[in-house]
């Protein structure tokens, strides 16, 4: 290789992930990837009731070949390449998933289907899962800071980012030299851009698709690569990469500086609701009013939400008051609101179809206004804060100010939380006693030999009939 080519940025990040080992994580790190996967697997058997998944399971069933890489909830064994879409769809369809928001937004767990794949495929243990889930956290969050403004800015969606961090992930769990692991990263990265489209207006199934199919694309340039298939080193900061085919800043320094020093996977965020992350402190601090004043629907005339310009912009343009379908509704401001003031709660149940059309709910979404708020602009993303204002019919201004929301790593959910929250994802398609053994079986992940016998043990045990 020659000395130009080890200078790209891809060099040195391959290089640290071809060379680190489980032993070089942190206690906490390790402890924070495992949760991170307890919450991402009770995401996936949520999804696996989702029209979504159905429909591209059935897919697989008919295309993906045989191979050593479970199905999360299904019992099926398929090819490394489409278990690993399968699984990143499966935990990423409800948006009730993780969320880190610089620059960019990101799900970084949408990439552990790309460890837990190729990890199968080695017949790894659940260490090796555990510095997988590490490697893509670290990668995905920090890809995430290094353009300014972010790609979404400028209408590019962040599973443009995936694409460049998933074949890391697989390329290390392959035991690919850091040289292999650059080849992967220029052919998935070369071929993966993402429109912003996917995001705007009025939202569909692709809107949870393409990070999924971004993880996908990293699984198989690993393995291309793993046979000797060659990529450009310099698809990111080199002739017509990335830094000169995006209008934006990019400080690639950001990819490489103190790797190993600090984990970016200890400062990203979980769920508490299954909705575009910045609809979480409006909810949050609208909930809120409306409990501790016992406010009913109709006693509320207005609710104002000061927030960002963004938020602004993709939760609350026209399509958004108007929503039909669960992927515009959980990005909808005025939707989600309308669904706490209403039912006092947001969760997987105010997303089904005949909750969307229920007529009390809809009667709110007017009712809700945003504005940009250029003070709090200047505190993201620093801060999420958000100004929350209820103006009831006897004239009342009611107020609540959020700097961030429950799930951010300065509001962390608990244990008992985050159980809760597995608990009534996994129940639907689980008996108690098969709930029960996965929970055991996932906080046994770090002495678990062969990961291939935790995924034997994930599979749900009263999924509906066709």
């Amino acid at each position: 290789m020659s000395q130009t080519s080890q200078n790209h940025v891809t060099r040195t990040m391959s290089e640290w992930a071809a060379h680190l080992s489980y032993e070089d994580l942190p206690s906490d790190v390790v402890v924070a990837a495992q949760r991170f996967l307890f919450d991402s697997v009770g995401c996936a058997f949520g999804g696996l009731l989702q029209p979504d998944c159905q429909i591209a399971l059935d897919v697989l069933a008919e295309i993906a070949g045989r191979g050593p890489a479970a199905v999360i909830g299904t019992g099926r064994r398929i090819d490394p390449v489409s278990a690993a879409l399968a699984n990143s769809l499966l935990i990423r369809v409800m948006d009730y998933n993780d969320i880190y928001w610089q620059q960019d937004p990101s799900h970084p767990s949408d990439l552990i289907p790309a460890a837990l794949a190729t990890v199968e495929r080695q017949g790894g243990s659940g260490r090796d899962l555990i510095l997988g889930i590490a490697i893509a956290y670290e990668f995905e969050q920090r890809l995430c800071e290094a353009s300014f403004p972010g790609i979404r800015e400028v209408g590019w969606h962040h599973a443009t980012l995936t694409a460049v961090a998933a074949p890391i992930v697989a390329g290390r769990m392959l035991s690919l030299s850091s040289e292999q692991i650059q080849h992967a990263i220029g052919i998935s990265a070369a071929r993966h851009c993402t429109t912003g489209s996917v995001t705007a207006g009025k939202l569909t199934m692709m809107k949870n698709s393409v990070d999924p199919l971004a993880t996908q694309s990293g699984v198989l340039a690993a393995l291309l690569a793993e046979r000797g298939y060659t990529g450009p080193e310099h698809v990111l900061d080199g002739k017509e990469g990335f830094s000169h085919v995006f209008p934006t800043d990019w400080k690639f320094e950001i990819l490489t500086e103190g790797l190993g020093e600090s984990w970016r996977i200890l400062k990203c965020g979980m769920k508490s609701y299954p909705t575009e992350a910045l609809t979480h402190a409006p909810i949050s601090a609208t909930l809120a009013l409306v409990i501790e004043n016992d406010l009913a629907p109709d006693q509320i005339q207005e609710v104002r939400i000061r927030s960002l310009a963004r938020a602004a912009d993709i939760l609350a343009d026209p399509t958004k008051y108007d929503p039909w379908t669960k992927e515009t509704a959980d990005h909808s401001l005025p939707y989600v609101i309308a669904a706490a003031i209403v039912d006092r709660k947001v969760t997987p149940d105010q997303f089904h179809a005949d909750k969307i059309k229920d007529p009390t709910i809809r009667a709110q979404l007017a009712k809700v206004k945003v504005i940009a708020d250029p003070e709090i602009e200047k505190l993201f993303p620093a801060l999420q804060r958000v100004h929350v204002t209820i103006v009831t019919t006897d004239g009342q201004e009611l107020s609540q100010q959020l700097d961030y929301p429950k799930g951010d790593p300065r509001n962390p959910m608990t244990d008992a939380e985050l159980e809760t929250k597995f608990d009534a994802l996994v129940a639907p398609t689980c008996s108690p006693e098969r709930l029960a053994t996965i929970k055991s079986k996932l906080r046994e992940l770090e002495t678990c030999d062969k990961v291939s016998t935790l995924m034997d043990e994930l599979v749900a045990d009263r999924l509906p009939t066709a």
